[in-house]
């Protein structure tokens, strides 16, 4: 199922976001494009497209999986099985951005440093492209959309290449281009166009901005996330600074799953949004996502797939999360990262159906 604002189901695009008249309008139409208005699309078609009405059996991947949690919270009466891949969220006092993003932070430096142990000679490539960013006419160079690329950009390739298990090598081959090859002796040096697109599209906020928009407020319930991963970037100054990093010739970290307040100025697509996205990152009436009590109370058949090295979905509050879904079934491993389905979906779904249908032992 295509969720609200996604694929087929009226998706929200730049272009389309610009027919609300003011960031008030916007603001008052996507806060209705989350994880609780999910699940109503849900178990509207649900009751119209199911033989009697009956419960049906939902895969949830990454989100896919909060919002399955969301399900099992507030409409257990619809649903016969749960599958989670890489979607345990966050539950009480763990189900805060703030919580959220400082454990991220831990996993996105572990990842930074298996990257460098596989690609070393990267280490020096990175603080090259920092220095020459920082060096430029205003801060970086212009993107082919017409943003601009900065060192604190540049980090942003974390969030698509550190979670999943091509994405190393995907990280890499992009820096093997980075720079234009000189055709002329004496040529300036230059980072090539090839590189600068492939940026671009690795972010894809020009096709998804409802990303951007949103991410943070899938962790709020009654409170504001006042641009989180921001403010806890702070407390991590020392190793996400690019620039120092870089000039003291160590290691420049890559982000991950975060989203910055900057990108609303550097990334073309965000400019038109940033005032909306100011307004959502002060919203603090966001309505419960999770009833831990129904949780407790859970009748519903639920197995879940449990990354260890997970970048997205945090290890330890996913298996806090766990211990709250009563009858939940686990199989934790560090086979897959958070791309487990993709990577590998008919072994992944028949592991989960085998917990669900006793094909698998329980230990």
């Amino acid at each position: 199922m295509d969720q609200r604002g996604t694929g087929l189901s009226t998706p929200l695009t730049c272009s389309s976001m610009l027919q609300l008249k003011s960031a008030e309008d916007l603001v008052d139409y996507v806060e209705h494009f989350r994880a609780d208005s999910i699940v109503y699309d849900a178990e509207f078609i649900r009751v119209r497209l199911v033989p009697d009405a009956g419960p049906w059996t939902v895969l949830g991947q990454s989100y896919g999986g909060f919002c399955a949690v969301t399900y099992l919270s507030f409409a257990q009466e619809g649903l016969k099985q749960v599958l989670l891949t890489g979607g345990t969220p966050p539950l009480g006092s763990h189900c805060t951005a703030d919580a959220v993003y400082t454990a991220c932070f831990e996993q996105v430096k572990l990842q930074n440093e298996k990257y460098y142990q596989r690609y070393p000679e990267d280490i020096k490539i990175v603080q090259e492209v920092v220095k020459y960013l920082s060096e430029s006419e205003g801060g970086g160079v212009e993107l082919p959309s017409g943003g601009i690329l900065t060192p604190r950009g540049l980090q942003t390739l974390g969030l698509s290449c550190l979670g999943s298990s091509a994405g190393f090598e995907r990280l890499h081959y992009m820096f093997e281009t980075v720079w234009d090859p000189v055709l002329v002796p004496g040529a300036p040096k230059q980072i090539s166009y090839n590189f600068l697109d492939a940026f671009e599209k690795s972010n894809a906020f020009n096709t998804n901005p409802l990303y951007a928009l949103l991410h943070e407020s899938i962790y709020c319930e009654g409170a504001s996330s006042r641009w989180s991963a921001h403010r806890i970037r702070a407390d991590h100054d020392s190793n996400f600074d690019a620039i120092k990093a870089a000039k003291e010739s160590r290691p420049v970290l890559f982000t991950g799953e975060m989203i910055f307040p900057w990108m609303f100025d550097e990334f073309h697509a965000l400019k038109k949004l940033k005032d909306a996205a100011y307004i959502l990152a002060e919203k603090d009436d966001w309505p419960p996502l999770y009833s831990i009590n129904a949780l407790n109370n859970n009748k519903v058949p639920v197995a879940a797939a449990v990354y260890y090295d997970d970048m997205y979905v945090n290890f330890k509050v996913a298996m806090q999360t766990a211990s709250q879904i009563a009858g939940i079934r686990l199989w934790i491993n560090n086979e897959f990262m958070h791309s487990g389905l993709r990577d590998s979906g008919s072994r992944v779904f028949s592991y989960l159906m085998g917990l669900l249908n006793g094909k698998k032992p329980l230990f």
